[in-house]
Formats: structure tokens, sequence, C-alpha cells
């Protein structure tokens, strides 16, 4: 069975700096690309960033470029984001999600998602 943990979430000032954590666990192997999307309430899901996981690429919606740090570590089956100056507007439950054929920006492509963790940013 497939699983996908997110961690790090929280409440936290505005400037600062979170470490989102996923782990993935049953069968990876097949799986060419992992992605963070967020979810603010009242609005659609959105498309933060993903990673290949045998190359290493990575793409980013060009709306986080710059504070929005994405890596993988295959030996552990992780894949983080790091958030950096963080804004009251990155408010959001943040998902990790895996794909087996895209590294796109569409939820769709993702057939495996987690449970979310919450980021709260207060001004």
């Amino acid at each position: 069975q497939v699983q996908l943990v997110e961690s790090g979430g929280g409440l936290v000032q505005a400037g600062a700096s979170l470490r989102l954590s996923c782990v993935a666990s049953g069968r990876t192997a097949s799986w060419y690309a992992m992605g963070w999307f967020r979810q603010a309430p009242g609005k659609e899901r959105e498309f933060v960033a993903a990673i290949r996981l045998g190359s290493g690429i990575t793409i980013y919606s060009d709306s986080m470029k710059g504070r929005f740090t994405i890596s993988r570590d295959n030996a552990k089956n992780t894949v983080d984001l790091q958030i950096d100056s963080l804004k009251p507007e990155d408010t959001a439950v943040y998902y990790c999600a895996a794909s087996q054929y895209s590294s796109g920006s569409s939820p769709g492509n993702y057939a495996y998602w987690g449970q979310g963790t919450q980021v709260t940013v207060s001004s």
C-alpha cells in the first residue's frame, strides 16, 4: 500500500522559514516525480513545485520561484519543501503528491496524495 505522510507544518510569523517533509512508503519504484501543492480556504489546489526522482530536475510554479526549494533523498524516500520568508498569503494546507509519468503542474497528473500539513503564517 502506497502512503505519503507530510510533516513540518505549523503556525509561524511572517518572515520565518519552514521545512516541510514528505515520507513515502510502499511501491514507489515506478514513480517518476513527486510534487508539492497547496490549498488555501476557498481556493483551488495550487501547484508549488515538483522534482523528478531520477534526474533531480526541479520545476517550480512561476509565482513560487525564489522562496520555495524542493529537494529529494531517494535513499530515504523523502521529498522536502523549504519555504523561506513566509507571507500570510502562504497560509494553506500543503500536500505531497507522486506521479508515475509527469512532473507537471496539474493535480490530475498525480495519483498518490498525502493528507496534508497545515501552514499558518501570522502577520
